[in-house]
């Protein structure tokens, strides 16, 4: 009998399941920030949720009790809490929110219970913070930004701003517990002035020095030259620890408080594509050492326990933690099974137990605990039983051989009722970067909403083109002075393995991709005919344009060895506009109106060349935005921009009309399909 009804009720829920809509989609909640408490009773974590009334992107503080495995939410409001940070003695949970209407603010909740407590009183609003070891303190960075003096220039002159002369600088702040919760309060003002704007920071063990990376202005065109400095608290004594090319960042002291470790280019000056380095110093000033150079990835900086420096980095289509032996450098992974996907990592202070993220094919981003020494997770979040009212597609990781013998790993995205019998559209979507990687997550939430797609019928390919993230320094650097040239031929080839298999419509192909993806894109609509419908998301037209516009300048010279007047020949032959005569594919191009990162210009020229040749194009710009659309109702367009596109090419669903959209209750077909 109860075999039977189960068997009726799993039947039913077959039969009622649907793939997600754009909405269900972007409204998905997701955890991310797990910090495990010094005593590891418990983990708080962000909960991050969609706000339509808002139009906001909204997180906050949650905590899960391992022993229990009970899950309660600790901030609620209009306004995100996020940073989650224990203090060391565990009495306090500190965070930042915008409560009351006011610029972020550092607040702290009694472990035991009670009202947040509003800790800092900074004029400009709280960027990061950290407790001091003892729990005494808190040091936070904050920008030097003089409201009252840039009111009086306006107010004189009118709004205007001198280009990469306008600038607030960043500094340290540190504030005294006690005195705060009498009352909130600035606190002293630690670090100050126009020689450096300061990034990540960390407190001695000893709790009276403070190490932090600082570039010689906040420009990110500066980036490369961030230099590790050391702060003594009691007599303001500031000492430049290294200093070399490149950048040197987010240090991290040893236990005993003698070295500092950090990551570094070691002065390397094309930074860009190369790996990083795990470094150390004596705290006391010398010649900095690379422990990581056998490794052949960016290692991210986690801590540093009296078992070894802990760090995370990518392995291929994985992510993992490892233990470095700052005497040997020798590296040991923690994590398993080989193709686990883990990040986020919070230790308690003896190193002993551990909080992180994973999330997988077949699960959406989850917080665990386990002990570190023997693996033995333990799952505190059920984030995926969001998901079980859907039928979502299968993700798996496949690999093929480029035009040049290169291996390429991509993520294959099937129907859930996939035929290898019959013939589906193609879709490939690619990752931005061109440093990004795609991995085998469970469903796609930006952008383009891949789930949909295969609901309707198609099969979808993420590409790691070469250049990604994840497969070493090598295939890192097999696009310099090789841009959308290579990347193409990982693209097209990854469609040929697909279509020899016999399961993909040739004449039912498409490509999309924001940023460096949006820029393959671009080179694809006018270099190939293979595809029936392009969309260019934030995509570079024109290197030189790009170069000229960018506000990171230096990575084109990094990747084309050189900028547009030394060298025009390379830009000609990596830029898409070059092949603008031969285009022929319907293009959809999407940009931000105030984008800084690829200039909008690099959109119209795109638009203009590819009418100018009489090609379908359309050009959606989406107002106020920068390099990423970053609020529901502008992303529930760019998804909905882009399903309509593809499913007239793809499906034959009437074209858009992108000037006159569809809004719920009117009598059109809506292109979720």
């Amino acid at each position: 009998m109860w075999i039977l009804l189960a068997t009726l009720l799993a039947s039913a829920h077959a039969l009622t399941a649907a793939a997600p809509t754009i909405d269900e989609l972007i409204q998905l909640k997701s955890v991310s920030s797990p910090r495990i408490s010094p005593d590891g009773s418990r983990v708080a974590y962000q909960v991050n949720t969609t706000d339509w009334k808002q139009d906001a992107f909204v997180s906050q503080i949650w905590i899960a009790v391992p022993a229990t495995g009970r899950t309660f939410q600790l901030t609620r409001g209009e306004k995100s809490a996020s940073q989650p940070r224990w203090s060391p003695d565990g009495k306090w949970l500190a965070f930042v929110t915008e409560r009351g209407g006011a610029k972020p603010q550092v607040y702290a909740v009694a472990s035991l219970g009670g009202e947040a407590v509003q800790l800092t009183k900074a004029e400009n609003g709280v960027g990061g913070f950290e407790w001091s070891r003892d729990s005494r303190f808190i040091a936070y960075s904050t920008s030097d930004a003089d409201e009252k003096a840039d009111k009086k220039r306006k107010d004189h002159l009118g709004p205007f701003e001198v280009v990469r002369r306008d600038y607030h600088y960043t500094h340290i702040w540190t504030i005294d517990l006690d005195k705060a919760l009498e009352s909130p309060t600035a606190g002293t003002q630690r670090t100050k002035g126009r020689d450096f704007s300061v990034g990540s920071f960390s407190w001695s063990p000893d709790g009276t020095r403070i190490a932090f990376d600082a570039s010689i202005n906040p420009d990110l065109v500066q980036r490369g030259t961030a230099d590790l400095y050391v702060l003594t608290l009691d007599s303001g004594d500031l000492r430049k620890l290294v200093s070399q090319p490149g950048p040197d960042a987010s240090p991290i002291w040893s236990p005993d408080g003698s070295q500092i470790a950090f990551e570094s280019a070691m002065g390397g000056a094309r930074f860009f594509h190369a790996n990083s380095r795990i470094a150390v110093v004596n705290a006391s000033g010398g010649t900095p050492r690379a422990l990581t150079n056998a490794f052949d990835e960016n290692p991210q900086l986690t801590n540093w326990l009296p078992a070894g420096i802990h760090f995370s980095a990518l392995q291929k289509t994985s992510y993992h933690l490892f233990r470095l032996d700052p005497a040997t450098s020798r590296i040991t992974r923690l994590t398993s099974p080989a193709t686990l996907l883990a990040g986020n990592f919070s230790f308690t202070p003896d190193g002993s137990r551990m909080a992180y993220t994973t999330f997988g094919p077949k699960q959406l981003s989850e917080v665990y605990v386990s002990s570190v020494e023997t693996l033995a997770p333990v799952k505190l979040t059920n984030m995926t039983a969001q998901a079980s009212g859907h039928t979502l597609a299968t993700r798996e990781v496949i690999t093929w051989k480029s035009s040049d013998g290169t291996p390429i790993d991509g993520i294959l995205i099937k129907p859930a009722n996939f035929d290898p019998t019959k013939q589906y559209p193609l879709l490939c979507i690619i990752h931005g970067g061109p440093t990004g990687i795609d991995l085998p997550s469970m469903v796609d939430t930006r952008y383009y909403p891949a789930d949909i797609w295969a609901a309707r019928g198609a099969v979808l390919l993420k590409v790691n083109y070469r250049g990604s993230a994840g497969y070493g320094e090598a295939f890192r650097q097999l696009n310099v002075r090789n841009l959308g040239v290579g990347d193409a031929w990982d693209v097209l080839s990854g469609v040929d393995h697909l279509v020899k298999q016999g399961f993909i419509d040739e004449k039912k192909m498409g490509c999309m991709g924001w940023s460096q993806g949006g820029y393959i894109s671009a080179f694809l609509t006018t270099t190939s005919r293979r595809f029936a419908a392009i969309s260019v998301g934030a995509g570079i037209s024109n290197w030189a344009t790009y170069y000229y516009n960018t506000d990171i300048t230096p990575f084109t010279p990094m990747y084309l060895n050189d900028n547009p007047a030394g060298d025009p020949d390379i830009y000609r032959k990596t830029s898409p506009m070059t092949y603008i005569r031969q285009a022929a594919t319907p293009t959809l191009i999407q940009h931000g109106e105030f984008d800084r990162r690829v200039p909008i210009p690099n959109g119209y020229e795109l638009r203009q060349g590819l009418e100018d040749q009489k090609v379908p194009v359309e050009m959606v710009v989406y107002k106020g935005y920068g390099h990423g659309i970053t609020k529901p109702k502008s992303m529930r367009a760019v998804m909905q921009h882009n399903l309509a596109w593809f499913n007239h090419y793809l499906f034959g669903d009437p074209l858009p009309e992108f000037a006159k959209p569809e809004i719920p209750g009117s009598a059109t077909t809506s292109p979720e399909k």
